[in-house]
């Protein structure tokens, strides 16, 4: 059995592997969704990752197709209290920004669309600067306070803006952020190294990376002369132009080679074992894609193989 970790000083325990609902109701219908999912619980995770907005993006969507059908899923399995709900806010088409008035709402169609009485992590999907954090943490803490959110958390912003909201939280005696939901994989380091992943790490916050196979590209699907059919193919295919990409995946190549592992679980264990990081978020349309990235939580790289595919990356 796969021991949980502790996401940063919250409560909350979860699988070294948060599962992402992006594709749910959009590159996977409902059945698919329900076999990922059920594959992705019965392998012992716990840890699911939505977010109003998804999938606003493709036609015929409105946004919040994600969480309805997690929330079917919740109702149909009888699962809710086994599984840690991280769904975010700010980014609906209907609810943008985050005034206060804005994350009451989106909060109460989230719950319904989740069909539950409480989201277990609720982050800010992107920062909204003409919002004071004191009027976004005191709106969220509202939420932690009436039951309906156990932890909060952030995503998209500076480390400016969430050291702010964290002195503010501690100022006021408010919730405060827990996690940290960055971009950040083998071929995107800048993204969250330096500053942030620093204050981060100062105030015990975990991070919860997003983009963690870089769009499909540390699969290592994408090679040079092969035509991938997938939504996200462009910018995936982008990196196999740079100096960084191609050295980092001959040396994914290599390693998975020696340890008899997928090239997508060699490059989340790298991402598992950086500092801050407890559970890198990837996401799987069916449930052949899931094996490679569930054997995350039973790979644990040599100090060698870190500093191969770390050096492979600068």
């Amino acid at each position: 059995m796969t021991s949980l970790r502790q996401l940063g000083t919250s409560d909350l325990h979860v699988f070294p592997l948060a599962l992402g609902g992006n594709v749910f109701g959009w590159t996977a219908d409902a059945a698919q969704s329900f076999a990922v999912l059920d594959a992705y619980a019965a392998a012992g995770g716990n840890f699911v990752d939505t977010a109003d907005l998804y999938s606003a993006w493709a036609p015929g969507n409105e946004g919040g197709e994600s969480e309805t059908v997690i929330g079917d899923w919740l109702a149909a399995r009888g699962n809710r209290d086994d599984i840690v709900v991280a769904t975010k806010i700010g980014a609906h088409p209907q609810y943008k920004g985050l005034s206060a008035t804005t994350i009451k709402a989106a909060a109460e169609a989230s719950l319904r669309r989740l069909r539950t009485d409480h989201i277990d992590l609720y982050y800010t999907h992107f920062d909204d600067p003409e919002v004071p954090v004191e009027e976004i943490i005191t709106a969220l803490d509202q939420l932690v306070k009436e039951g309906k959110v156990r932890a909060i958390a952030a995503s998209n912003l500076t480390a400016a803006r969430l050291q702010e909201s964290l002195d503010f939280s501690a100022r006021e005696g408010l919730a405060s952020y827990v996690a940290l939901q960055p971009h950040y994989n083998l071929v995107s380091r800048d993204t969250y190294e330096g500053e942030l992943q620093k204050t981060a790490e100062r105030a015990g916050l975990a991070a919860v990376p997003y983009f963690a196979l870089a769009s499909g590209f540390l699969t290592g699907k994408y090679r040079p002369g092969v035509t991938v059919d997938s939504a996200r193919a462009e910018g995936a295919q982008e990196h196999l132009e740079t100096e960084r990409g191609r050295a980092v995946l001959a040396a994914l190549d290599t390693i998975a080679q020696e340890r008899g592992a997928e090239i997508a679980t060699v490059a989340l264990a790298w991402l598992a074992a950086r500092p801050t990081v407890v559970a890198p978020i990837a996401s799987a349309r069916t449930v052949e894609q899931l094996p490679a990235l569930l054997a995350l939580a039973e790979l644990e790289l040599t100090e060698e193989e870190r500093a191969t595919l770390t050096a492979a990356s600068e």
